[in-house]
C-alpha cells in the first residue's frame, strides 16, 4: 500500500515537475515579449515627439521593408499613435498571462509542498 503511494506520489511529482518548467518557460517569453513591446512603445512615442515639432506640411519618407514611402506627417503620427496603442494592449494582455502562469506556479509550489510535507510522514 506504501509503495503505490510513494508511486503515486513520485508521478505527481514528476508532472508537477514538468508543468513548473513550462510556466517558468512562458513566463520568460511572456517577460521578453513585454520587454520588446516596451521598447516599441518607446520608440514610437520618441518619434512623434520628434515629429510634431515640424510643420504641418511635412512629408516624410517611412521605412517600410527595403524601400521608403514619402507619407505625409499625419499619416505617420497616426500610424505612431496605433503603434503605441497596438503596444499598450499587448503589455496589458501579457501581463495578466504572466500573473495567472505566476498563479499556477505559485499553486503547484504549494502542492508540491504537501506532496513532500505527505512523504516524510
Amino acid at each position: 500500500m506504501a509503495t503505490t503511494i510513494d508511486l503515486e506520489l513520485k508521478k505527481a511529482f514528476s508532472e508537477l515537475q514538468v508543468k513548473m518548467i513550462d510556466t517558468q518557460q512562458k513566463a520568460k517569453l511572456a517577460d521578453l515579449q513585454i520587454d520588446q513591446l516596451t521598447r516599441v512603445h518607446k520608440h514610437a512615442k520618441l518619434t512623434h515627439a520628434e515629429i510634431t515639432t515640424l510643420p504641418d506640411n511635412t512629408r516624410l519618407y517611412e521605412g517600410v521593408g527595403r524601400m521608403f514611402i514619402l507619407q505625409s506627417k499625419e499619416e505617420i503620427n497616426n500610424q505612431l499613435t496605433d503603434k503605441q496603442k497596438t503596444a499598450d494592449e499587448k503589455i496589458k494582455e501579457l501581463e495578466k498571462k504572466v500573473y495567472l502562469e505566476r498563479s499556477v506556479k505559485e499553486a503547484e509550489d504549494n502542492i508540491r509542498e504537501m506532496l513532500l510535507s505527505r512523504r516524510a510522514q
